[in-house]
């Protein structure tokens, strides 16, 4: 199915973009249908030239260690694009993507993306802005692994969560819109589930966890001086 120009609009790079743009876009695009559960990309997978981005719903980047570990990398959510080795490396895809909820995913011919970005550079700009900004988050996932204590990892994905999906204001305190599970938690900060379940009981005093992933922040600044290494 090729995207309607609403939903070329809902990704961060074309946003900005005339609507003579979008329509030069869209007999280069498709957009495809996915179910909660199901794989988008394996890793392994040889990808055909095209920008990837994510329409409605939400995805999962996952990738395995030869030991058979699997860790989480990061969720993307409506607007977003992946899969940049598709355009800028070898072809193959590095990760496991997987659909966290029912979601359509977009994507975008090489050759009509190449020429849009040469009558937009902007395109390119933003493409750029957000791969940096995910190496720069590499690097210091990487950095938190080799030199920060578990509880500092932990506490910095909650508060990661809390700004990239928002929180909800209630009696108790900042409750996360997005659902953080044990084993989501433990694969995104390199610990393990029964680990992850020690430290979230000892933050309680800090944050609340109730089944289902629902996490409710209690107190922010002691959050904080978790997350900055100053207490336990």
């Amino acid at each position: 199915m090729q995207a309607s120009l609403e939903q070329l609009s809902q990704i961060i790079v074309f946003a900005s973009l005339e609507t003579a743009e979008k329509i030069g876009l869209q007999p280069y695009t498709q957009v495809q249908r996915y179910r909660q559960g199901e794989i988008i990309l394996h890793e392994g997978d040889r990808l055909p030239a095209k920008l990837y981005a994510v329409v409605s719903g939400s995805i999962q980047i996952t990738k395995t260690a030869t030991t058979g570990k699997e860790t989480i990398l990061r969720a993307l959510a409506a607007g977003e694009i992946f899969a940049a080795p598709a355009l800028l490396g070898n072809g193959i895809s590095p990760a496991t993507v997987t659909a966290e909820s029912d979601c359509e995913i977009l994507t975008v011919e090489r050759d009509a993306l190449l020429k849009a970005i040469g009558e937009n550079p902007e395109i390119a700009l933003r493409m750029l802005m957000v791969f940096n900004s995910r190496i720069q988050q590499l690097h210091e996932t990487v950095h938190g692994l080799v030199s920060e204590r578990a509880i500092v990892r932990l506490a910095r994905l909650i508060q990661y969560f809390a700004a990239e999906s928002g929180t909800e204001s209630t009696s108790q305190g900042e409750c996360l819109k997005v659902k953080l599970s044990y084993y989501r938690m433990a694969r995104s900060s390199g610990i393990t589930y029964e680990e992850c379940v020690r430290l979230i009981k000892s933050l309680k005093p800090v944050i609340a966890y109730r089944r289902g992933g629902t996490i409710t922040i209690l107190d922010v600044e002691k959050l904080d001086a978790i997350a900055s290494g100053d207490i336990d």
